[in-house]
């Protein structure tokens, strides 16, 4: 690998990270403000929810060390469908983590399949718009390689 691509693949990584920040940070104040702000119930319990999945593909995408966005779109399914299957199961110490506002936004509490056609929306959401950027976006090129 080149110098000049190795930048660009290092890059482009450090760039899906930022964007998975923004995705967090974007949740949170869905799920802190959304109500206040006069957004809908289905907006902020949903929203949540399609913004967690779309987390879920950029980390994914982000650690992947072949750019091959089928399989990053499929492992960021499983994982999604595994985190809400894992709601299913109960036993102290899991359910203590529950209870705590970092174990109630990373794994949630309560199983829904409404949540897992969420994820898988956001999923699908956030691998287009990295496609477009990359595709598309000039002035990205240096930073998301071609």
């Amino acid at each position: 690998m080149m110098i000049k691509d190795a930048h660009r693949f290092y890059d482009s990584r450090l760039a899906l990270l930022i964007c998975a920040c923004g995705v967090i940070a974007a949740g949170l104040l869905l799920r802190r403000y959304g109500y206040m702000a006069g957004l809908p119930f289905v907006v902020v319990k949903y929203g949540g929810s399609v913004l967690w999945g779309s987390m879920v593909y950029l980390l994914v995408e982000a650690i992947m060390p072949a750019r091959r966005r089928n399989l990053a779109v499929a492992i960021a399914c499983g994982l999604a469908i595994a985190v809400e299957l894992l709601r299913l199961v109960h036993f102290p110490a899991l359910d203590a983590f529950r209870a705590t506002t970092a174990g109630a936004l990373l794994l949630g509490r309560v199983f829904s399949l409404w949540n897992i056609a969420c994820y898988v929306v956001g999923i699908v959401l956030a691998a287009f718009i990295v496609r477009h950027v990359r595709v598309r976006g000039r002035p990205c090129e240096p930073v998301c390689g071609p």
